[in-house]
């Protein structure tokens, strides 16, 4: 599969980016910055052993290329990258994993006009993208670093095709995923997001995480 990482120079971007690539998936980094995109994808392609070649492209470019994209962006930024490749992720799955975090408030939860981050994507992008939300309470240094990582992802939409390709993306990444039901709960993800900084803090540590348990 190919996957366009916009945003992908950030932490979130090139942990992502390193899983699946070494899972075999073809990865776009895309920046706002082609430099930028290049110069992050000749380290981690010198760096890292057993992966399939990373690439970069500018973010418009990243979303033209690819199957499947992933939106790694500030929420201050949200709203101006969606509306920049709108048009290249037409009939597309997107998975967005925007937190609506509010410096320097960003232990507070923050809800958007819109509901969520990504309800917000749905509404900027139109009916014709699948949007899924995904990897919100994920350490993305720990994906680097190849560590097993003691976290599920809630993964939230409204189409179930969409949301069944990319739990297979949140396995390939080496993580377990469940369904969380439609794009709208997403604000719980998000919204732990904000909890999971709070618990870092307050023990001194990096990768707070959620676990699911009950099931067999």
């Amino acid at each position: 599969m190919v996957i366009g990482i916009i945003g992908g120079t950030g932490k979130e971007g090139k942990g992502l980016a390193y899983r699946w690539a070494k899972a075999g998936h073809q990865v776009i980094i895309g920046s706002r910055d082609y430099e930028k995109a290049q110069t992050v994808v000749l380290e981690m392609n010198d760096s890292f052993t057993g992966i399939r070649p990373i690439q970069g492209e500018q973010n418009i470019d990243a979303a033209d290329h690819a199957e499947v994209v992933v939106v790694t962006v500030p929420f201050s930024a949200h709203v101006p990258t969606l509306e920049s490749i709108r048009d290249s992720v037409q009939n597309k799955i997107v998975i967005d994993v925007t937190v609506p975090l509010v410096p320097p408030k960003v232990t507070h939860v923050q809800i958007p006009t819109s509901g969520c981050a990504a309800m917000e994507a749905q509404q900027v992008l139109g009916e014709a993208v699948r949007v899924v939300s995904a990897f919100q309470n994920v350490s993305y240094e720990k994906l680097l670093k190849d560590e097993d990582l003691q976290c599920d992802v809630l993964v939230c939409g409204n189409d179930k095709e969409a949301k069944q390709i990319v739990l297979g993306l949140v396995s390939d990444a080496h993580l377990k995923g469940y369904d969380a039901g439609p794009l709208q709960n997403s604000i719980v993800s998000e919204g732990l997001t904000s909890v999971l900084i709070n618990i870092n803090k307050h023990f001194g540590i990096q990768n707070a995480g959620i676990k699911i348990t009950g099931i067999e």
